[in-house]
């Protein structure tokens, strides 16, 4: 019997019913990911499995560095084979981890294969799936479609050129793909070297001269407009935390004269930088009719000697215990009080902050939009099955879960995609066992299409695209 059965992680009737009839169909609208758009655009197509499955997957690298895989094997120069054959060695070891279910989940959706990945059979699946992803309908195109994707939105530099993604609209490619604006860089001003090669960048793409804050916003701005131009309807963030500054004596003009002399800034002034700059882009993204999306709570480069060695986004970062609620309530209460708080979505990555992110998000549902401020997806160390079912708890018991917009992938693979599937067998499962212990009454057509509205119709009606 399959690993990957039909009713894998469906522990109930009801639950069978809601997910077959209801979930299991729908398309996928992926409204957060790190794929490339040039892969999208040429329609790549992948020599080998390793190229597509562990090239840029820190959740597989950290694995096998805990198993104890030379780093050759993870990001080195080994063969593609061989780091597969390490991998495979790893994955038994993974178990409760969710990348044993993805894993298996991915090679059953992808290609058709029931096996528990192992050493012994690493070579043999290792031939199978490389020779499947020379077909047409594994190249990248091929895999979206296969899983339904409708429209899927990547994550961009503000000094992007955006090139493939007006060759994507031009050649009319399918799925949809939109750029999304992520504006980390703008406000990293704790590092003076790399922010002065960032001005240099946002200087040349905008063809302006960058002397005072009020020309660099006003190149924002124009990179604001050149993405909004180009299909972009979201922005995305990722911060330690909000902070919030009701009167200070460091101004930005002052802070920023300071950042182009290459002198060295406060905490204070950084911060101060961060809120400032980041208060005027979200006005922005108001005016426009964006959502903003802010992941908080992370960590990054924790560990300076393989930073330093193999560079960031390598799998050396974690959970922080950032003090949240406060620097987050006054940042959107800011930006309400103006009337210029556009739809947003508050993702935490430690789960001790569900229930503050939970109720702060109502904090600023005011009416106007069903679902307005939304409590977002369980995310990176939390998407698993355990910090999915708490997001989900959390948002149903401070919040309206039928409002919710559901799912994403936050990956860098093509075939991340069935992590929609995980979600809805658990949503659904979560639903069915509440029908079987008498707290949610078995009406299968209107509990049907609250997962349908979780699953796609909310995002569909809240993006807009």
């Amino acid at each position: 019997m399959s690993f990957i059965s039909e009713d894998f992680l469906l522990q109930t009737d009801f639950a069978k019913k809601l997910y077959h009839d209801y979930a299991a169909d729908l398309p996928i609208l992926d409204y957060h990911n790190h794929l490339p758009p040039y892969e999208i655009a040429q329609n790549r197509v992948f020599a080998n499995i390793s190229q597509v499955w562990l090239a840029g997957d820190h959740y597989k690298w950290r694995a096998m560095r805990a198993f104890g895989i030379n780093e050759k094997y993870i990001t080195g120069n080994a063969p593609d084979k061989e780091k597969f054959v390490k991998w495979a060695e790893t994955v038994p070891y993974t178990v409760r981890n969710p990348l044993y279910h993805w894993t298996h989940l991915e090679l059953k959706r992808y290609f058709d294969i029931d096996e528990l990945l192992t050493v012994q059979n690493a070579e043999k699946i290792y031939e199978l799936t490389s020779a499947k992803l020379q077909e047409p309908s594994h190249h990248t195109l091929g895999l979206l479609l296969q899983k339904k994707v409708e429209f899927l939105c990547t994550t961009d530099d503000p000094t992007d050129t955006l090139e493939y993604h007006k060759q994507i609209a031009d050649k009319k490619i399918s799925p949809r793909t939109y750029p999304t604006f992520r504006p980390d860089k703008v406000y990293a001003v704790e590092d003076s070297a790399s922010y002065s090669q960032f001005l240099d960048s946002l200087s040349a793409v905008t063809k302006m001269e960058i002397k005072t804050y009020d020309d660099f916003i006003a190149a924002l701005e124009n990179r604001v407009n050149y993405f909004h131009e180009s299909g972009c309807r979201l922005a995305d963030h990722g911060l330690e935390q909000l902070y919030y500054f009701g009167t200070t004596d460091s101004t930005c003009d002052t802070i920023f004269s300071k950042v182009k002399s290459a002198k060295v800034l406060s905490h204070e002034e950084i911060q101060v930088f961060k809120y400032k700059t980041l208060l005027l882009l979200c006005r922005m993204y108001h005016k426009r009719g964006w959502v903003q999306q802010f992941h908080l709570g992370s960590i990054r480069n924790n560990n300076t000697r393989l930073l330093n060695e193999l560079g960031p986004d390598t799998g050396f970062d974690s959970i922080g215990d950032f003090s949240q609620a406060r620097g987050l309530s006054s940042f959107l209460n800011n930006l309400d009080s103006t009337d210029q708080l556009t739809k947003t979505i508050l993702y935490n990555l430690n789960p001790a902050d569900n229930e503050v992110f939970a109720t702060m998000a109502g904090n600023f549902n005011d009416g106007t939009v069903r679902g307005k401020v939304q409590y977002g997806s369980a995310w990176w160390f939390l998407d698993q099955k355990e910090g999915m079912e708490k997001q989900l708890n959390t948002l149903s018991n401070m919040g309206l879960l039928s409002c919710f917009v559901g799912m994403l992938t936050d990956s860098r693979s093509f075939l991340s995609f069935p992590r929609h599937e995980y979600f809805r067998r658990i949503l659904c499962n979560l639903i069915g066992k509440d029908v079987v212990h008498g707290e949610l009454p078995a009406d299968e057509k209107w509990l049907g299409k609250i997962v349908a509205d979780i699953c796609y119709n909310n995002a569909k009606n809240y993006f807009g695209l």
